[in-house]
């Protein structure tokens, strides 16, 4: 098939992870004699400091041109509070833009892995969830205003704004376990009172075999930690899902292998890693790509209508973890940290800690082999 890939590598370590990730898709369309033209256009503070602006039109036009976009991470202390421009609200914009409101952050644990998270083995051994974030309302688009020594930030949904996502958390529980559970605030908050009452209506009309079930967000958080087996879809709004994801990823053993993919109404989607810029490691290449590999195998899938292909590569990255193959923030090194230089030095055996190069040569490698 052919496909216009937008590629927005942005800032810190984006554009090296993205890189893997370019170089995943080239393998694909080798392999399975695919056309994907892939065009690397300027986002985030890279833009603002070559155009002035963090999403500058031509990169708008190109990813609303495009069957997909892959974007890489944005921000760092340069384009900081201070900074006259700053790089996120081009992200809500481009959100907007693009109309995608339903953001997916699948968690997932490798037996391989279970080291490297902080929580017991016993606890996080099994869990499969899927978060369904809401992403283009609520408090982070609101109006936001000063009057004197007071700040304010509005938070408001609508109802068609609450459907729409709803009814993405109950399509995909029908392809798992059949359960949603939607997440809010609601003894203290008017929207999530809303929240409930509209997903409530939606899971009873539309979905009558989803069992919903609520929870407020702070008992959300605590049983994330202590019962994630628990959760099959959680559904929740823009700011609890931004946090409630990251403290997610701790079950996973870290941000680096998290992918995400923004949807809306068509099959256009924006496919990233949850992790942010990381700018105190961007240019020592010991990032980890996987997040980035995982998103590719996302776009692949709900973009591109190529599941097979995605399986494939998200096999490629259990192969390659499973083989041994580690960056340095999930490699199991006894509680040492790991040097700049330590680069294919023996870790417990066949464990290897790479580079981000490396570990996506290894995945690759794992790839091909599954032909």
């Amino acid at each position: 098939m052919k496909a216009l890939i937008a590629v927005l590598g942005g800032d810190g370590i984006g554009p090296e992870v993205v890189a893997e990730g370019l170089r995943m898709l080239h393998a694909v369309a080798a392999a399975g004699g695919h056309d994907f033209t892939m065009q690397e256009l300027p986002f985030g503070g890279a833009a603002i400091d070559a155009h002035g602006d963090g999403l500058p039109p031509q990169t708008l036009a190109g990813c609303l041109a495009a069957d997909a976009v892959l974007l890489g991470a944005i921000g760092g202390p340069k384009w900081g509070p201070a900074a006259p421009v700053r790089p996120e609200p081009a992200l809500l914009r481009l959100r907007a833009e693009l109309g995608v409101y339903a953001n997916l952050r699948p968690v997932t644990v490798l037996p391989e892995l279970r080291a490297a998270s902080p929580l017991k083995a016993a606890v996080i051994e099994g869990v499969d969830l899927l978060f369904v974030r809401e992403l283009t309302g609520g408090i982070y688009f609101g109006r936001k205003w000063r009057e004197g020594d007071r700040a304010f930030d509005e938070c408001s949904y609508s109802v068609a704004e609450i459907e729409r996502v709803s009814r993405v958390a109950g399509r995909l529980a029908k392809q798992r376990r059949n359960h949603v559970t939607q997440v809010d605030k609601s003894n203290v908050l008017e929207t999530s009172r809303l929240w409930r009452a509209v997903s409530e209506r939606v899971m009873r009309e539309e979905f009558p075999t989803v069992t919903l079930a609520h929870m407020l967000v702070d008992s959300a958080a605590m049983h994330l930690l202590r019962r994630p087996r628990d959760f099959d879809v959680i559904l929740t709004e823009n700011l609890f899902g931004d946090i409630l994801t990251d403290e997610a990823s701790m079950i996973a053993g870290s941000l680096g292998v998290l992918p995400s993919a923004a949807l809306g109404d068509g099959r256009r989607g924006l496919y990233e890693p949850i992790h942010g810029s990381a700018p105190d490691i961007a240019g020592r290449g010991i990032a980890n790509p996987c997040g980035t590999l995982l998103s590719v195998a996302l776009l692949l899938r709900h973009s591109l209508g190529l599941d097979a292909e995605a399986l494939r590569v998200e096999a490629a990255v259990r192969a390659a973890i499973a083989g041994g193959a580690r960056t340095a923030d999930i490699a199991d090194v006894d509680g040492d940290a790991v040097s700049d230089n330590a680069s294919l030095t023996g870790v417990r055996g066949t464990t290897s800690v790479l580079s981000t190069r490396q570990m996506g040569d290894a995945v690759l490698q794992a790839f091909a082999a599954l032909s």
